[in-house]
């Protein structure tokens, strides 16, 4: 089913895990954990209200081959807020701007892996800071929202969280 995509990834120099990977549809607003070619969990998403692409400043979610370069928000409360990627240690329940687009429970900073096309320069998704990460907008989820990343249910992240490693390879289609 997905493997004429990872085998065009096989060959890439860094140690990329593909047991299992991620798989995210925009069309469907889904995400899926994959090993050995069958679905192990789906779950429910919200991709950019701005559409797909990879260029600087455009809020819009890159597609292609990336990995998880950095895990955030091990053993954190479910809820909790994060600013830069630090812990607020404020819950959503204590939230103080309810239309900002929050970033709670956890996060996976993504990496493109596609030269001129979602890494380096203008298109490089780690330095436009594309994540996959909880929100507050849980009511949102299913409906493209967000400025760029993918936003999951708290419960849902947490839970993919447990499941990949650093450097899972995730494919944005």
């Amino acid at each position: 089913m997905h493997s004429n995509i990872l085998d065009k990834f096989k060959d890439f120099k860094k140690s990329i895990v593909f047991e299992p990977f991620i798989f995210i549809e925009i069309s469907s607003q889904n995400l899926k954990l994959i090993s050995k070619d069958k679905v192990f969990k789906s779950y429910s998403i919200s991709s950019s209200k701005h559409g797909i692409g990879m260029q600087l400043n455009s809020n819009k979610t890159p597609i292609g081959g990336h990995i998880v370069s950095e895990k955030i928000g091990g053993g954190e409360k479910i809820n909790t807020i994060f600013k830069v990627r630090v812990p607020t240690h404020v819950s959503e329940s204590n939230l103080y701007d309810a239309n900002a687009d929050t970033i709670t429970s956890r996060i996976l900073w993504l990496e493109g892996l596609e030269e001129g096309f979602n890494k380096g320069g203008n298109l490089d998704s780690k330095n436009r800071y594309i994540y996959i990460h909880g929100t507050t907008h849980e009511d949102e989820i299913v409906t493209p929202t967000s400025n760029g990343c993918i936003r999951m249910k708290n419960i849902d992240v947490v839970e993919l969280f447990e499941f990949v490693k650093l450097n899972t390879f995730v494919y944005i289609e």
